[in-house]
């Protein structure tokens, strides 16, 4: 980079004084001023993370991960083989419209210092995220949406019609205080939770705001900061930050192919872990680890938080008893969800936990949201009685099986020096590129390419660098394109070789 070019950057870059901010956050507020000051021009290029990195001194995951941030809030955009650039439709205010009104010309008083009042900032805590237009990328790889050819449209239509029905309103319009609707409660507990041969009582069932509500009370009732909480490394980013609310100890766990390694277990008060689907390496615990699992949770006194991912997904093998089924001393507290397979958006989850946990966690949610929505609650209670759910799981199921096949089969092709190991179930991919390969630099990468995928340094707590796993999310994109995306994230990669020198495999291999 040419010297007075550099110092134009340096200059239209520098951090502000924000030591409240993280200094990705710091990055994309400096980005932004220039933007809505004008500095920087809708279609104006940017530096190359990697130039950008070494002007300010920073590392080069906070500037990819700052420019991935600004594209998913629609400041930057990615182009084919050029790079990254302001979006033209960066600035829809006016400079004046955009000043804050508070510090205008002509006003007095200066606003609260918002970055120095927030205790604990959690701007820097790493999340799934995708930009808010993520449907307009034609290949969409990422957690959280769910295509809607598979919604079923009329037999939830027909379930929310029958909760409106007069004779039905005495059954969920009172308030319920820290109650739930009972239909629901009996219908997990008579239904769903036999299926993964949990049997409870109804007072030991919580509905929740799904499986991340869930995480977020039980820390709320159970962690302190001197609480040693274990985690899967890799895991589930969203159970982690949830937990970070109350700051606990972390206690990192190793995963391999066979899904938690329970040998060598480090001290903790609680575990949490997605045994069904390893989240997000897919893997299934084996039903000796579970075993060896609980004992050692007996040995070393420790409670097991179980989120049963996506148990319901399984295409091949005989499905693995839930933790909580081979319980015997009440050391597993039990997390499922009851709509993630219908779609992530109704946020229904639950808990199964000893009544005496569970009456607390009752207080706790009652003080946050009182209840989840009663109405929501009654209409997937008819949805589960009349059958839908069943019929809906096994439409997934089938669509799911298919799309991982061909994603299988198109990583094979055009991703050949990629390894991955087709899952039994779920519904995504976890990828390992080759060392050089930096996923969040190639997710900034294929976004060029119409390809949005889940770089894999969210998913650790201790992230390696540069990190080169990333995650396929099939939920939403449909089978027609798979190909498609995983030949466009292909073209990609070949971008970032050149860049970086190295050469890939010309053929496909197996796995």
């Amino acid at each position: 980079m040419h010297n007075s070019r550099a110092i134009q950057w340096a200059q239209l870059f520098a951090l502000p004084d924000q030591p409240g901010l993280p200094l990705q956050g710091r990055l994309r507020a400096a980005v932004v001023q220039a933007i809505l000051e004008d500095r920087l021009s809708p279609g104006a290029p940017l530096p190359s993370s990697r130039e950008l990195a070494a002007l300010l001194g920073l590392s080069r995951n906070t500037v990819t991960s700052a420019y991935l941030q600004l594209m998913d809030e629609g400041f930057l955009e990615a182009r084919p083989r050029s790079g990254v650039f302001v979006a033209h439709n960066a600035r829809p205010l006016t400079a004046e419209l955009a000043e804050p009104l508070v510090g205008r010309s002509g006003q007095s008083g200066q606003p609260p210092e918002w970055s120095a009042r927030v205790l604990r900032s959690q701007l820097d805590r790493p999340t799934l995220s995708k930009p808010d237009r993520w449907r307009d990328y034609p290949y969409p790889f990422v957690y959280g949406t769910y295509d809607p050819q598979l919604f079923p449209t009329e037999d939830f239509r027909e379930c929310c019609a029958r909760s409106l029905a007069r004779s039905q309103l005495p059954h969920w319009t009172p308030d319920f205080e820290t109650d739930d609707v009972p239909d629901l409660i009996e219908q997990i507990r008579t239904r769903l939770l036999p299926r993964r041969g949990v049997f409870a009582l109804k007072e030991e069932i919580l509905v929740t705001l799904g499986a991340q509500h869930a995480c977020y009370l039980l820390a709320e009732a159970l962690f302190d900061e001197h609480t040693r909480v274990g985690l899967e490394e890799p895991g589930h980013p969203h159970a982690r930050n949830s937990f970070a609310m109350r700051n606990p100890k972390w206690v990192e766990i190793e995963v391999d192919e066979e899904g938690l390694v329970v040998d060598a277990l480090p001290a903790a008060d609680y575990l949490f872990c997605t045994p069904s689907h390893q989240s997000p390496t897919t893997a299934t615990l084996s039903l000796e680890r579970r075993q060896w699992l609980l004992r050692k949770a007996e040995l070393q006194d420790f409670v097991i938080i179980e989120d049963d991912y996506e148990a319901e997904n399984l295409y091949e093998g005989t499905p693995m008893p839930a933790l909580k089924s081979l319980d015997k001393t009440g050391r597993v507290i039990y997390v499922g969800s009851v709509s993630k397979s219908l779609s992530p958006a109704l946020r229904l989850g639950f808990i199964v936990a000893p009544r005496a946990l569970i009456k607390e966690l009752r207080v706790i949610r009652h003080a946050m949201v009182r209840h989840p929505s009663a109405f929501l609650q009654h209409a997937y209670a008819l949805f589960l009685s009349l059958g839908h759910h069943e019929s809906h799981a096994r439409r997934v199921n089938h669509a799911m099986q298919e799309r991982l096949a061909l994603a299988a089969q198109a990583l094979r092709d055009h991703l050949p020096d990629f390894e991955f190991k087709l899952p039994s179930g779920g519904a995504s991919i976890w990828v390992q590129a080759p060392s050089w390969v930096d996923a969040a630099e190639l997710a900034l990468m294929a976004r060029s390419h119409g390809v949005l995928i889940e770089a894999g340094d969210v998913f650790f707590n201790k992230p390696p660098y540069p990190c080169p796993f990333f995650r396929l999310r099939l939920s939403s994109i449909a089978a027609a394109q798979i190909p498609a995306g995983i030949r466009a994230l292909g073209m990609a990669v070949q971008e970032l070789a050149q860049a970086r020198g190295e050469s890939l495999s010309a053929g496909p291999r197996t796995h």
